[in-house]
């Protein structure tokens, strides 16, 4: 599987596109810049089959409608999240002021409790990392060695627990329990950023010393 990092929208929230072999991709949190990420799917003539969220700040689900009528595809959520995407309020767009309120239609798939889910031929384990929001979702692909981490987990950095629903001492929780448990190899695909693995933040993450 081949994955590509897509900053979008007006904070580059990376937008990641993971493909197989056939050309089918999964697309996971198209934050804004709805037209670019279609024209990218479209040149590499990859096939989309479903669209899948960490969470639901504005920042992440910007462009959800747009691609999701391109393609046709399925949106993923947690419950805890689904009604964020209906109320600027709940997504943060309100508060930012940055031009505009984002409305998304309603999910299509609501994520009730970790799992192993299958998409397609895309096998992952999801895991609940609430913290920098209730509803935060990492996505595990054991196969590959690698875990969208949405907004839990930075290169050197942990998520912002000063919004609606978060919680620090929760999200150093998801971290150490659900995260910092897989092998240290694991690349770790962030909210934004740079990549990182799970092994360099043991080691030099400042903000998990002492927990």
């Amino acid at each position: 599987m081949k994955y590509a990092q897509i900053p979008l929208g007006p904070l580059q929230t990376n937008c990641y596109v993971l493909t197989k072999e056939n050309g089918t991709c999964l697309i996971i949190d198209p934050g804004g810049d709805g037209e670019k990420l279609i024209q990218a799917i479209k040149e590499n003539q990859l096939k989309p089959i479903a669209l899948i969220l960490t969470h639901a700040h504005f920042d992440h689900i910007g462009a959800v409608d747009e691609v999701r009528e391109e393609f046709a595809i399925p949106v993923y959520i947690h419950e805890k999240e689904a009604a964020w995407l209906l109320d600027p309020i709940l997504n943060g767009s309100q508060s930012f002021q940055m031009g505009q309120m984002i409305r998304v239609k309603p999910a299509d798939k609501i994520i009730v409790n970790e799992e192993q889910m299958q998409i397609g031929e895309f096998k992952f384990q999801v895991f609940e990392t609430p913290g920098h929001s209730p509803g935060s979702l990492s996505f595990y692909f054991k196969e590959e060695g690698m875990v969208v981490a949405g907004d839990a987990l930075f290169n050197g950095s942990i998520g912002r627990t000063d919004l609606r629903g978060g919680n620090h001492e929760q999200l150093l929780k998801s971290i150490h329990e659900k995260l910092l448990t897989l092998p240290e190899e694991t690349v770790v695909l962030p909210g934004h950023g740079p990549e990182t693995t799970i092994g360099h933040e043991m080691d030099g993450n400042p903000f998990l010393n002492g927990f």
